[in-house]
């Protein structure tokens, strides 16, 4: 991971709990089987599959279009669904697997996301107006996506995530 991005994922946890007045922990893992390094790879290249598939639905139709720019829960709820599922802790009692929560993956899809944050920030400069525009929106959906799933990741509750929110709009 890139310096930047480093610095971009350490920014918005701190300014979680600067906001929440709490130290952020990462989510608890049951005794699950240690996954492989493959397998591991194979569970982020997924993630980056979805997130890219979406991101170029919502180039195409641009459904969740409104004044204000995309809103990025829903340009992105297969993704979402899959951050969700990574860290899942419970499932239903005749369920014929225990829960095994891969909160590792999900660390790797938030530096795949900073990353992401980065690129399209710095080549947003270099870009035509037209191909700027539709740079920015991306740079603003993925921006979002990563606050998103570091809520995910860190089990936010929603009155939580509205206060960094309310703060992110007064700020804006």
């Amino acid at each position: 991971m890139s310096d930047r991005a480093s610095t971009l994922l350490r920014g918005r946890r701190e300014r979680m709990e600067r906001i929440l007045d709490r130290t952020l922990q990462p989510p608890m893992t049951g005794p699950n089987r240690p996954l492989t390094e493959p397998n591991r790879g194979f569970l982020l290249e997924e993630a980056q599959d979805l997130y890219w598939n979406e991101l170029e639905w919502e180039h195409i139709t641009d459904e969740e279009a409104l004044e204000g720019g995309p809103l990025t829960e829903q340009a992105f709820p297969g993704f979402l669904a899959f951050v969700r599922g990574l860290l899942l802790q419970e499932v239903m009692p005749d369920s014929q697997a225990p829960p095994s929560p891969r909160p590792q993956v999900v660390e790797d899809i938030l530096d795949f996301l900073a990353n992401r944050v980065v690129e399209l920030d710095e080549g947003s400069a270099d870009h035509a107006e037209s191909d700027g525009k539709k740079l920015r929106a991306e740079l603003d959906m993925t921006s979002d996506l990563v606050d998103l799933v570091l809520y995910l990741y860190h089990e936010l509750e929603a009155g939580d995530i509205e206060r960094v929110e309310s703060e992110r709009r007064a700020r804006a």
